[in-house]
Formats: structure tokens, sequence, C-alpha cells
């Protein structure tokens, strides 16, 4: 009865490490994917209303080292995204480097001065399919990029801007 007691005992510590290990590859996994980088050229600007600027990061974490700041309403260009977190680098004043902040803290805004607005498409390309026009000179909101193309949300439409369509300046129209 004691030898039996005994290898229940180590058989249950065996399949307990086993469900530890195998989970601990799964969220590895999960992560690895989670994490991919989808590489970016837009100018974007820092919409945070942190009074002590936009937190730039040395890692796409809330958990890395803080580098510097970025005063609000500074233009940053996006050479990078992964997950909600932006590679940034500042082409203004403020934080002079490369480093990474939180997607949500930085927006875009629509050109078309003088139109009846722009064109929000499916994908990454302008022969794609129209989702709807965004007035010219209107905020929207950033989810990410792909190359010199903005992903954004306007009135829960969520679509692709054109570059020629970005402005990625606070205070001015981009006209």
């Amino acid at each position: 009865m004691k030898n039996q007691a005994s290898k229940l005992t180590i058989g249950l510590a065996i399949s307990f490490m086993s469900a530890i290990a195998n989970t601990a590859i799964a969220n590895q996994i999960v992560f690895a994917q989670a994490t991919k980088q989808q590489k970016c050229d837009i100018s974007v600007y820092v919409t945070d209303k942190d009074p002590q600027g936009l937190n730039v990061r040395n890692g796409a974490s809330s958990n890395n080292r803080i580098l510097g700041k970025v005063p609000g309403n500074e233009t940053v260009q996006i050479i990078a995204t992964s997950g909600s977190w932006a590679q940034i680098k500042n082409i203004g004043s403020g934080f002079k480097g490369t480093g990474w902040a939180y997607l949500p803290n930085l927006g875009i805004s629509t050109r078309g001065y003088n139109t009846n607005g722009v064109n929000i498409y499916t994908s990454t390309n302008p022969t794609s399919r129209k989702l709807g026009r965004v007035p010219a000179n209107t905020s929207v909101k950033l989810l990410g990029c792909q190359g010199q193309w903005a992903q954004v949300e306007y009135k829960g439409i969520k679509g692709w801007l054109a570059r020629l369509d970005q402005c990625g300046a606070a205070l001015t129209s981009c006209s």
C-alpha cells in the first residue's frame, strides 16, 4: 500500500511539472506571436495629456526602463509597431533618439484641405475598396501602421489612411 501511494505521488508530481512546462511553452509561443514587429514610416503627434510628457521606453512594455519624455503635441516618427506599442524617433524637441511609446498616446489627423475629405481603405492599397470618407483636418484614432500607411478608426470604421492623406502635426492642418 505504501509503495502504491509513493508511485501515485510521484506520478502526480510529474503530471503537475509537465502541465507547468507545457503552459510556459504555450505562453512563450503566444507572446512571440503577439510581439511580431511591423515596420512603418509615418509621422504622428503626441496626444498624451501627462504634463511631464510621453514616456519613451527601451522596450515595448510598461515594465521597460524610461529613457526620456516627449512633450505633448510634439511630432514623432513611428518606425515600427509591436502590439499596442510604437517604436519612435523624435524629430522635434524633447527626447532625442529611438525608443518605444504606448500607441494610444499617439495621434494622427487627416489632410484634405479644401476638399470633401479623404478615403479610408480596406487595405494598404489605393485600389482596395473604400470604406468611407473622413472630413479634412480631422483627428482620427491611430491603431497601427504598415509601411507608409496608417491604420485608423473614425466613427467606428477601421481602415487604412494613405500617406498623402495623413497629417502628423498636432497644431497645423498640414496643408
